[in-house]
């Protein structure tokens, strides 16, 4: 997957096109070679950034210290590095950008 990208020291880099402004944090499928994820923040101020790194933080069970924007932090285009997240996580992470009913 081109979104997701595995490390041989075990961290991970996600491409995700971020949308905020959602009435709801969820991810959305696939938006071209990245994963979508609808945020419940404006980007104002860093908030759509910061509700982005709380809720991977939970999603993948690893500390908010763990994520690290690389670029993008003021684009919709994100490019995040992750360290410390299970295989389980990240299969669950994966199964996100099938398409609805193929999972």
């Amino acid at each position: 997957m081109n979104w997701l990208r595995r490390a041989s020291d075990g961290t991970v880099t996600l491409t995700l096109h971020a949308q905020p402004g959602a009435k709801r944090t969820e991810f959305a499928g696939l938006y071209g070679e990245a994963l979508k994820i609808r945020l419940a923040a404006p980007p104002i101020d860093g908030k759509a950034n910061a509700v982005l790194t709380n809720f991977l933080a939970t999603y993948l069970s690893v500390p908010k210290v763990a994520i690290s924007i690389l670029s993008g932090e003021s684009s919709r285009h994100k490019i995040l590095w992750v360290q410390g997240a299970g295989e389980a996580a990240l299969a669950k992470l994966e199964a996100e950008a099938e398409p609805p009913g193929k999972a």
